[in-house]
């Protein structure tokens, strides 16, 4: 029987130990990584093969090789034989699975799994014994929080599912595993509680990520243009989260989390725009303070969007909306530039994303430095040149710091801001108008798995409002199933 190392997915396992050796590492390519050993269980030949760095040495010994030499019979065992202990007899691991093609075999040999071909039979056997190293469980890294839990995902798949199982409990919470990405197999969760998910939806996700056709995956951005509904779109219908506290609330109101081997972040889907200005914080504090910073929140996005294209536009065009003392200090401070208010604005926005692109890229050892130097150094000089006015460095630190408090929507807000001071110092108020029509009207065609993202305002859902201006009370939630299929707009 021979084998191409490219095409070597739906060949058989032989029967012969010698030929399943020669025809491994021939699809292998006689990589380095892959061990071959010829093993003795009860007299009878064996294959053991292992990937180096995979596989617990400590289990290995413990769980499999022990027990296969304590394995010994008055005669000489056969295939059958050896076969029914590792498939029946034995408790040397949990997750044991029987193989007969060699796609299966690299499949489960590369995730850490010890293979034994048994001579005689067209069949091996996996042992999860898996032991390659990992970050251990941190604090989430884009989403803090003070009351919640302070456990991140990591790059574990298997770690990952665990974090989310120790929170739920419950047989309802439903893990569906599939590989995507034609060479490197990744392993994809698909998570979801069967009595509050919509079946269609979890079927047409499914279906989106069987038909993806591409050779690699290696983060959530190569998944989302296949499972969003619209790709022209500013905003995503899809979410991304580090929390699994977050992504427990997520699946209860009948959403679809999908975990990917290899990040520490899970894609949440369908996602709705409201859900950017809610965290975990907001069910651990008092509803009234809750109310409060969720407002503080709307308006730190507004003022990170329009902020400084409101004030090129006004300044610009519309000085008369001023009142005459900061006018005057306007113009002051203007007359003292050799740039117009427009270009100043553009210039330091283009420069405040060139630092924060430099801070997140620096190791942090020296990544604080950089907003020292913009902030005292480069800022500092800018107004005392002349080169900046002061009160429009004012408008764009303030901008920054508001985006900071909203950072899903960072990309967002980056690009929109510098869109709405170009528009606004080019035609002032009427240009902002257009602008936002433009961005409301984009964002309320956009919808996922047929959940409209603009939902419960447009359309609206009056039940639904008490989340959006505040917080409803624990003693009412518990009454009802906020389910995101029960949202104003949702095809059944």
């Amino acid at each position: 029987m021979n084998i191409d190392d490219k095409n070597y997915a739906h060949t058989l396992l032989p029967t012969s130990a010698e030929e399943f050796k020669t025809m491994l590492k021939k699809a292998a390519g006689n990589t380095m990584d892959v061990n071959v050993s010829d093993i003795m269980v009860s007299g009878h030949k064996c294959v053991f093969v292992a990937s180096e760095g995979m596989i617990s040495t400590d289990s290995l010994s413990e769980l499999v090789f022990h027990p296969l030499m304590q394995f010994n019979l008055d005669h000489k065992a056969s295939a059958e034989e050896v076969y029914t202990f590792l498939t029946q007899q034995s408790l040397m691991t949990i997750d044991r699975q029987e193989l007969s093609t060699f796609g299966e075999v690299f499949m489960r040999l590369f995730s850490g799994f010890a293979i034994i071909f048994i001579d005689g039979k067209n069949k091996a056997v996996s042992l999860g014994i898996q032991g390659y190293d990992k970050r251990s469980i941190e604090n989430p890294s884009s989403d803090t929080n003070i009351m919640g839990g302070q456990d991140g995902f990591i790059e574990a798949l298997r770690t990952n599912v665990s974090l989310v199982r120790r929170r739920i409990k419950s047989p309802l919470l439903k893990f569906e595993l599939m590989q995507v990405g034609k060479v490197t197999k990744t392993d994809i969760a698909i998570s979801y509680l069967s009595d509050r998910v919509d079946k269609k939806i979890v079927d047409e996700i499914k279906k989106r990520l069987m038909d993806i056709e591409l050779d690699t995956v290696f983060s959530t951005g190569y998944l989302k243009p296949f499972l969003e509904d619209k790709h022209k779109a500013i905003f995503s219908s899809i979410s991304t989260t580090d929390r699994p506290d977050a992504m427990c609330i997520k699946l209860n109101e009948g959403k679809v989390g999908v975990l990917i081997d290899g990040t520490p972040f899970a894609l949440i889907l369908p996602s709705v725009f409201i859900e950017e200005f809610r965290t975990v914080d907001d069910y651990t504090t008092r509803s009234f303070y809750t109310v409060y910073i969720r407002w503080i929140k709307y308006l730190s996005f507004l003022l990170a969007v329009a902020l400084p294209g409101l004030y090129v536009s006004i300044a610009s065009f519309h000085p008369g909306m001023l009142s005459h003392r900061l006018l005057l200090n306007l113009v002051a401070s203007q007359e003292s530039t050799p740039y117009s208010l427009t270009t100043e604005a553009i210039i330091i926005t283009i420069m405040y994303e060139i630092m924060r692109e430099a801070g997140i890229r620096l190791p942090k050892a020296v990544g604080g430095a950089v907003s020292i130097v913009g902030a005292l150094i480069i800022g500092d000089a800018a107004v005392t040149s002349s080169l900046i006015s002061a009160p429009l460095l004012i408008i764009i630190g303030l901008t920054a710091t508001a985006s900071f408090v909203i950072p899903g929507l960072n990309q967002q807000t980056s690009v929109l801001r510098l869109a709405y001071i170009a528009t606004g110092g080019l035609f002032g108020l009427y240009g902002i108008s257009i602008l936002t029509i433009a961005v409301i009207a984009n964002t309320c065609v956009l919808s996922s798995l047929t959940v409209p993202y603009t939902a419960p305002i447009s359309p609206i859902t009056v039940k639904r409002l008490t989340n959006i201006l505040g917080r409803p009370s624990f003693l009412r939630l518990q009454k009802t199933k906020g389910r995101v299929e029960d949202l104003t707009g949702v095809k059944k």
